[in-house]
């Protein structure tokens, strides 16, 4: 028992050391630590301040220490009490007034911050409004100036303000994009949560619901595409075009029958689930399956991904509310034919 308890003393600080490293591990497009837009900068700047006013408090601290143990270390010829000191006016007020400054210094840009990210520009004629509602497991993004809806990637031009009112249509959820914001809740009490960021660079930047919301809440991402202003025009005209009819017309009925009285395709369909107007253009299917054009390890093709989703909607997000196909009384072959049409159905912006 003895050797095994000293064989455990031995692995303690090294389990310590692996958890600290591994503590740090994790997906790189969710990193606050590459900040692509100007609130997210600044909430990057604040974490370099913070963490700069904590290492030298560090320092100065074990600096002090370090010089008290070895100035008044106990030496073999001390054999006395030693004095008895009690209270010290100017150093009680030194490390009072100290600790206040540091948190003026830190206080200052963190209201400066707080407030920037809270900028309203609903009422800027310039803005793109964008309309959130998030459900469980998907995002919805409205866009009124236009009058389209869409789901999964919000599409953004760079360089302007995107102006966000955000709603649930269930549970409490929240609206995160690491690289370009912080987080903001969207209520079930019917609050409506506003704000804004800007995406001075094109590319795509991974968000994602930062409050727990079911068994599939870690499923529940979605993409941003921040895109030059022309293929956002062209994106906006792409998802106003009517819907690119299926050639099988047995097919064409039965997604008409049962898929478009929830989904929406082109002009055509409902909106309570999800609009699959280009989804196989997306960057994913479900928010979680990767597309890809040639499928590798950890990817499949859009169509693969849409099989995948259609034949067992259950097992890729545990708890959504998409009922199976085939509960409705669809065949492999249906399922399949759907699924390779909605693959094919892309935009070109």
């Amino acid at each position: 028992m003895m050797k095994r308890w000293q064989a455990m003393k031995r692995l303690l600080p090294m389990l310590a050391m692996f958890t600290l490293l591994l503590a740090g591990c994790g997906r790189e497009d969710l990193s606050v630590l590459r900040p692509q837009g100007p609130v997210a900068q600044g909430q990057y700047n604040l974490i370099l301040l913070s963490i700069s006013i904590m290492f030298v408090v560090l320092m100065i601290v074990f600096v002090i220490s370090a010089f008290v143990l070895i100035k008044f270390r106990r030496k073999p010829e001390h054999t006395e009490m030693p004095e008895q000191v009690e209270g010290n006016f100017k150093l009680e007020i030194i490390w009072t007034v100290i600790p206040l400054i540091l948190v003026l210094v830190l206080a200052v840009p963190t209201v400066k911050e707080v407030f920037a990210f809270g900028n309203d520009h609903s009422n800027d004629k310039d803005a793109i409004q964008v309309k959130v509602t998030s459900h469980q497991y998907w995002w919805e993004f409205e866009y009124p100036q236009y009058g389209i809806t869409t789901a999964q990637d919000l599409i953004i031009p760079t360089n302007k303000h995107i102006a966000f009112e955000l709603k649930t249509a269930d549970v409490i959820h929240s609206f995160w994009v690491p690289s370009l914001s912080g987080k903001l809740d969207t209520n079930p009490d019917g609050t409506l949560n506003k704000f804004s960021f800007v995406a001075p660079n094109e590319g795509v930047y991974l968000g994602k619901c930062a409050e727990l919301c079911g068994p599939s809440h870690g499923f529940m991402e979605f993409k941003v595409k921040s895109v030059s202003q022309e293929s956002f025009d062209q994106w906006i005209t792409a998802m106003e075009a009517p819907m690119v009819a299926l050639e099988d017309e047995a097919l064409a009925d039965t997604f008409k029958n049962q898929c478009l009285t929830c989904h929406a395709v082109g002009d055509q369909g409902g909106m309570s689930g999800p609009n699959l107007t280009g989804i196989g253009s997306r960057e994913t299917v479900a928010s979680i399956l990767l597309n890809s054009e040639t499928p590798g390890e950890y990817t499949n093709t859009v169509e693969d991904n849409l099989k995948e989703w259609l034949h067992d909607p259950q097992s890729v997000k545990p708890g959504n509310k998409m009922p199976a196909p085939k509960d409705l009384g669809l065949t492999d072959d249906e399922i399949d034919g759907i699924a390779e049409y909605l693959a094919n159905y892309k935009l070109d912006y």
